[in-house]
Order: structure tokens, then sequence, then C-alpha cells
């Protein structure tokens, strides 16, 4: 049986990210290559969640536990990046 702190973060996480992803705008007036940048970071965050997801369902919860943390991690990078925009919520994103 997996470690119930283990679930707490796992469901902790998982909500925090999607609510992340919710949330999460790119910013407007990027020039193309800005553009590019948020589109992959997006990408990275949506598959990156999915994977855990995917995992957490597998029972696999220290695996769905990393990728939920890789899915926020480039949500929050994006914001520290002036590409994203998160409405200066500090409880859903690191902000700069």
């Amino acid at each position: 049986m997996a470690d119930e702190k283990i679930l707490e973060k796992v469901k902790k996480y998982r909500e925090l990210t999607e609510r992340a992803l919710g949330k999460i705008k790119k910013i407007e007036g990027l020039n193309e290559m800005q553009e590019r940048i948020a589109d992959d970071f997006l990408s990275m965050a949506k598959n990156y969640f999915s994977d855990a997801k995917y995992f957490e369902k597998k029972g696999d919860f220290l695996t769905a536990l990393s990728a939920y943390s890789y899915a926020h991690a480039w949500l929050d990078a994006g914001i520290r990046s002036k590409i994203f925009d998160g409405e200066m919520n500090d409880n859903l994103f690191t902000l700069p």
C-alpha cells in the first residue's frame, strides 16, 4: 500500500496543477519566438500532467508526483520568463 504522505502530495499537486492549467494564459503581444516558446512550455506542462494521471491510475504514485511537479514547474518557468500570465496568483504560481 502506498504511503499516505505520498498519496496526500499526489492529490495536492494534481489539484494545484489542474487549477493552474485552467488559469494560465499567454501574455498578449508576444513576438513569434516567444509564442513558440510559450506553446512549447504549455505543451510540456499538459503532457506531463497527462503522464502523471496515467501513472496515478496505474498506482505508481511516486512517478505521478514527479510528473505533476514537472508539469507545474513548466508553468512556473513560463510565469518567471514573462510569457505566461498567472494573474498574480501566488497561491498557484511562483511569481517573480
